[in-house]
């Protein structure tokens, strides 16, 4: 009779302390199910607010320096077909998240003896649109990127220039299509 008082002292035992375990592991999964979806809560909103913000959404330029600049903008109408004006060819686009709306990606031959690419002294610049060009600016500048001008603002976009880690010179263009549009001479479609 001892012994099986034992025993069902013993299986009580056992069965509270499996009941013990039971209940730690179970609040260990909610625990770890809670510091998971919170640790995935605020790495889905940093990646939000990293992503919200865009930088480069596209080519607004291409500039390059050549021997005779009018020469090149003939030979480039004459062999390839682009539609060039005095300053080389606009190619006309529709933008991806609109379709409606137009773009521009400005094709222009420089004269080899130009400052305009300086400091750099690279043969070419690139044009790239971006959005918010003044929030951009504001990241780069934490980021320690060298901004070599003020931002300039006309009807058709606001301007800055950069530098990248190879010395190359980059303009930054915040477009204004609409009004940009209406002073484009030669397009290339």
């Amino acid at each position: 009779m001892k012994r099986h008082h034992g025993n069902t002292l013993m299986n009580s035992i056992l069965k509270l302390r499996m009941y013990q375990m039971i209940a730690i592991i179970s609040l260990s999964i909610v625990i770890s199910f809670g510091f998971g979806f919170t640790f995935k809560s605020i790495v889905s909103n940093q990646t939000e607010e990293k992503t919200t913000m865009k930088k480069v959404t596209g080519i607004g330029g291409i500039f390059f320096k050549c021997e005779d600049p009018g020469k090149m903008r003939e030979w480039y109408k004459t062999h390839l077909g682009l539609d060039t004006d005095q300053y080389g060819t606009n190619f006309q686009w529709y933008q991806g998240s609109d379709s409606t709306q137009m773009g521009f990606t400005q094709w222009s031959p420089f004269s080899s003896k130009t400052k305009y690419f300086e400091p750099s002294q690279k043969d070419f610049m690139i044009n790239y649109r971006v959005e918010n060009l003044e929030a951009l600016l504001e990241e780069l500048k934490k980021q320690g990127v060298t901004i070599l001008d003020e931002v300039q603002a006309v009807e058709y976009g606001k301007f800055v220039h950069i530098m990248d880690i190879e010395g190359n010179k980059i303009e930054l263009w915040e477009p204004v299509d609409e009004e940009y549009d209406k002073i484009v001479g030669g397009r290339t479609k």
